[in-house]
């Protein structure tokens, strides 16, 4: 299944189940590990639980099962990994402190990672 439909049947799922502040980060040019990030908030750690539960079946029943999924009830963030899709459920609290739009947003060819770059090629 192509990353697109992926996106869009993973943003259904979570606004059908009340998912809050759905946002979707395309990191194609930014990691090899994955095409989207999709980040939900959720009310507590039940919910945010069965928001990662219930894509991970709905994919199942699709025909493209989750990798893996990290975190359980009691957990902040759980991780929903989907291959060219990665879920991270949140509560608000979570998601404020780790801030992953803007980590994620930050230009690749930015002054600060150019300058990262050169202090590693010059210890080399």
């Amino acid at each position: 299944m192509q990353a697109d439909a992926v996106v869009k049947i993973v943003e259904g799922i979570l606004d059908e189940r009340k998912g809050q502040f759905i946002s979707t980060i395309n990191v194609k040019n930014k990691t090899s590990f994955t095409d989207y990030m999709i980040l939900v908030t959720g009310t507590s750690d039940r919910h945010i639980k069965s928001l990662c539960d219930h894509v991970a079946e709905k994919m199942k029943e699709l025909g493209a099962p989750a990798l893996g999924l990290e975190g359980d009830l009691g957990s902040d963030w759980v991780l929903l990994d989907l291959g060219d899709v990665i879920v991270h459920a949140m509560t608000a609290q979570a998601r404020e402190f780790y801030q992953l739009e803007k980590l994620w947003s930050v230009d690749q060819t930015s002054d600060a990672g150019s300058s990262i770059r050169a202090f590693y090629r010059q210890r080399k």
